[in-house]
């Protein structure tokens, strides 16, 4: 199976997860493109070199090379978004998918209102021109990763010391011109994918799993997903927005018994 982070994080994030399916599965953990040690490309205009479709099909590389044609699919957050585009540009070669604490994009724009809005103020920061969020960031990015992490998370030690500190080593300004590019990706050309791709659903089985207090207090999780796909299932875990490092037993527990049902 295929692991992918969310943002601002790396691969790391799955430390307390990873070690556990690994008992029962081949288990690849990836750095996204534009995160951790992966490759950081200059964008464009388009953004296309940071759209979900352009990051899907590195990761189906990565696993072909590593001589995976079919795997299960896990994802958090941005690196959810990632695999949901995998899944449905390449159906045959995504077995199972389980989406970590995401909605669509479409669905986080298309039903905005002030608390919504307040909630999800990075899709607006992050998204505006360069290189106005890049240096307001880049003027302490210590600091803002570790409020950031702070905010989403659902108590005050979720995140590891150890996993904390590299995070923090890999939050240099590539990275935070990437992640920047990545959002702005989500805000333009991701969108335009997914509205040409309107009510077309995901093949394969798919999990969903989300925190109660964060994005199920805000969505019908469940309810927008079954729009998405044919086949889900899924529930609320009991923390913050870091469910793999919050609820690593329950998340590991979840995948597993999902996998082999």
């Amino acid at each position: 199976m295929l692991l992918l982070h969310g943002y601002p994080q790396t691969h790391a994030m799955w430390h307390l997860v990873a070690p556990t399916l690994a008992e029962q599965f081949t288990v690849v953990c990836a750095d996204l493109r534009g995160y951790g040690d992966s490759a950081k490309p200059l964008g464009d205009a388009t953004h296309g070199a940071y759209s979900k479709r352009t990051m899907a099909l590195e990761q189906l590389e990565l696993m072909r090379e590593l001589g995976h044609e079919h795997f299960a699919l896990v994802g958090h957050d941005r690196g959810a978004r990632v695999a949901r585009r995998l899944a449905l540009d390449h159906p045959d070669a995504v077995t199972r998918l389980a989406l970590l604490d995401i909605v669509p994009t479409t669905t986080i724009y298309a039903r905005l209102d002030q608390a919504r809005a307040i909630s999800v103020w990075r899709y607006f920061f992050l998204v505006q021109p360069p290189d106005l969020p890049e240096r307001l960031i880049g003027a302490d990015p210590g600091f803002y990763l570790r409020w950031t992490l702070s905010e989403w998370a659902g108590r005050p030690d979720a995140i590891d010391p150890a996993a904390l500190a590299e995070y923090e080593r890999c939050f240099d300004e590539e990275t935070i011109v990437a992640s920047c590019e990545d959002y702005r990706a989500g805000a333009t050309i991701d969108l335009e994918h997914d509205r040409a791709d309107h009510g077309r659903l995901i093949r394969c089985p798919v999990l969903v799993l989300w925190s109660k207090s964060g994005l199920g207090s805000t969505y019908d999780v469940l309810g927008i997903w079954r729009e998405q796909a044919a086949r889900i299932t899924g529930r609320a875990l009991d923390c913050g927005h870091f469910l793999a490092e919050e609820q690593p037993a329950q998340v590991a527990a979840h995948i597993g018994e999902w996998l082999t049902a």
